[in-house]
């Protein structure tokens, strides 16, 4: 029986364990990735762990989300994590440079590599035939620090693509399909592997599209092959000695398979507020638009651009509508002003934002009241865009433009959507990247006044009591826990001052009635910490005094941050408990810590109720250690 790719990946970085779904394994990290927004605690937390050097081959930090410096905080975050770069040994990619996950497949993803970042799009690399797998800084941390990391083996979903794509229709397309398919829940524990003769014709970055948005479905990661498009990629980015041939082995058996006929495939839009709502454009065309947003990690590439920039030339976009538009990279941005493009751009009528995640995370260009904004981003989450009542649509680069002209939603009507050539060469200029110097004892790590210790817990005691604090449904992102935007962001540094905003989207009084009551325990539905991977999430809640999250089911990433931060996420046995749970009932939990370290099933007492409710905490046996110690910096530290 032959490998999968992931197998084949997995199998020559494995350190410990077999490649059995569902069993614990550590492999080699080659390289990591951490971005401002979380870097700055991931940091943090590696000077807590007591750890001298990055001991992977490349471990590098770039500044993309906290751009805007409407305040002190985010230049002193700045001058921090350069000098942690420069004292620790990794490289620093300055603002301005470009989103990360755009750099880095330009300039460092490598085939047949692994990848750890602190951030849930670090898949984007995939499409290189690189393993990426987005996680919690603190977990990159330790990664940076040991060069490996630990994971459930994940099982292998086969995506095959027979067919081409037609004109106006766009990778974008074939990743909402998937999750129309798979839902934002259907790829947790999987990675999504991509084959077929379909490929032939999807570039590097059409395919970074794909695999970038499998964050979406939860998957553990998404890989393409590495073949002749990869191939000319690299070549073309002068990294040509980087390439090798890389694919699944023909019987290679997977653990489901999906196909996907390109040739019927039609322009589609995810509607809001969840990226998985996804309809044909065809079905709901007509829709006024306010505003139209082309960029971010998902389509900010060089053809992303040159296709939009091809559309508008010598044409005006619509009187009513808003465009903005960001280049994903100082490369990007460079080369269309080089060649014209970004004329043909400005003269439309487009506004240029700077090349940084911006409107993505709520970082400027919020909507207006009750308007709608067509997005080629990745998440359409209710109230990420800045405006509580915004209804925000994800689409294709194609159907943004053409809307955009239009004023309204809609499709390929009388457009050359022409696909554009990839060029033979990429402007390379890598001035803004800073390589950490070779000797650094003496260099001082810089600590500005708004950057404070991250909370932790103590070892887990015996029995845990508090109240249900709060009750949320299905899908709770970590936007409701701890919501972006600019206020937040500058402020990622401070957990004390976030945890004044944690899940008051959901409930305005819940970081009051924690911090009363002494802490206690959330409940929560399906999927609960879906959507990005910062650990701020769990870190607040820590502050708060929140003991354990119950709920019906978990997110990878945020699953794993609660553990890393020592709360412990217990899953209903019997999810019809969830009915008779009300917020204040007193819960009790007895023996918790001898329960979890044998397996067995816990017992939550309601005291209002006098009923008892069974759990479970569907955790490695490594992490229940981490849980016992009180988090993950404790574990590592008890075993130096």
């Amino acid at each position: 029986m032959g490998y999968t790719l992931v197998e084949k990946i997995i199998a020559s970085h494995l350190i410990e364990g077999r490649l059995e779904a569902g069993s614990t394994i550590e492999i080699k990290i080659d390289q990591t990735l951490l971005q401002d927004a979380l870097g700055t605690m991931a940091c943090l937390q590696f000077e807590a762990l007591g750890l001298d050097k990055v001991k992977t081959d490349l471990s590098i930090l770039y500044v993309d989300h906290n751009t805007l410096q409407t305040g002190f905080e985010n230049a002193d975050d700045h001058i921090f994590l350069k000098t942690f770069c420069e004292k620790y040994g990794l490289y620093y990619s300055k603002p301005g440079n470009g989103i990360c996950h755009q750099v880095h497949l330009e300039r460092f993803g490598e085939p047949g590599g692994t990848l750890l970042g602190s951030d849930s799009h670090t898949p984007t690399s995939g499409a290189l035939g690189m393993l990426a797998i987005g996680a919690g800084g603190l977990d990159v941390a330790v990664a940076m620090g040991t060069g490996s990391y630990f994971l459930t083996m994940p099982s292998v979903i086969q995506v095959e693509l027979v067919g081409n794509l037609k004109d106006g229709c766009a990778s974008k397309d074939i990743i909402l399909k998937v999750l129309s398919i798979l839902s934002v829940k259907g790829g947790v524990g999987k990675v999504i592997e991509y084959t077929g003769e379909g490929l032939k014709n999807l570039s590097v970055y059409e395919r970074a599209t794909i695999s970038n948005m499998g964050a979406e479905l939860g998957a553990t990661s998404s890989v393409f092959p590495s073949d002749e498009q990869t191939k000319r990629f690299l070549e073309a980015q002068g990294r040509g000695e980087k390439f090798k041939w890389l694919a699944a082995d023909e019987d290679a058996v997977y653990a489901d398979k999906i196909v996907i006929n390109l040739d019927e495939l039609e322009p589609l839009v995810a509607l809001p507020h969840s990226p998985d709502n996804v309809k044909p454009v065809s079905e709901v065309r007509g829709i006024k638009v306010d505003q139209v947003c082309i960029g971010s990690c998902t389509n900010s590439s060089y053809s992303d651009m040159m296709l939009v920039a091809n559309v508008l030339n010598g044409k005006t976009i619509h009187k009513d509508v808003s465009l903005v538009i960001s280049p994903g990279s100082k490369q990007v941005l460079n080369m269309l002003a080089k060649n014209g493009a970004l004329s043909s751009i400005i003269s439309s009528g487009a506004r240029i934002l700077e090349s940084a995640c911006g409107p993505c995370i709520g970082m400027g260009q919020a909507p207006r009241s009750g308007g709608v904004s067509l997005r080629t981003f990745n998440r359409n989450f209710e109230k990420r865009s800045g405006t509580e009542d915004a209804q925000v649509y994800l689409v294709s680069p194609e159907t943004a433009v053409a809307s955009a002209l239009a004023g309204y939603l809609t499709g390929l009507e009388n457009i050359d959507f022409s696909k554009f050539d990839m060029p033979d060469k990429f402007a390379i200029n890598d001035n803004m990247i800073l390589v950490p110097p070779s000797e650094s004892k003496d260099v001082e790590v810089i600590k500005g006044k708004n950057i404070k210790p991250f909370p932790m817990h103590n070892a887990l005691e015996e029995n845990l009591k508090g109240k249900i604090l709060i009750k949320v449904g299905d899908n709770i992102t970590t936007d409701h826990i701890v919501p972006g935007g600019a206020a937040a962001l500058a402020n990622r540094s401070n957990i004390p001052y976030l945890a004044q905003y944690c899940l008051v989207r959901c409930d305005v009084d819940f970081p009051k009635n924690a911090m009363e009551h002494g802490g206690g325990f959330i409940l929560g539905g399906i999927n609960y910490g879906q959507g990005s991977s910062r650990e701020h999430a769990a870190l607040a809640p820590v502050y708060l005094g929140i003991k354990a999250v119950i709920a019906k089911s978990f997110a990878r990433i945020h699953k794993a941050n609660l553990i890393n931060s020592g709360i412990i996420p217990l899953e209903l046995v019997n999810q019809d408990d969830y009915e008779v749970i009300e917020k204040f009932d007193d819960f009790v939990l007895e023996n918790i810590k001898e329960r979890l370290l044998t397996n067995e099933i816990i017992i939550a007492k309601n005291v209002n109720t006098k009923q008892e409710i069974p759990l479970k905490c569907n955790a490695t046996e490594r992490e229940k250690q981490v849980l016992a110690s009180g988090g993950m910096v404790r574990f590592v530290r008890s075993r130096k």
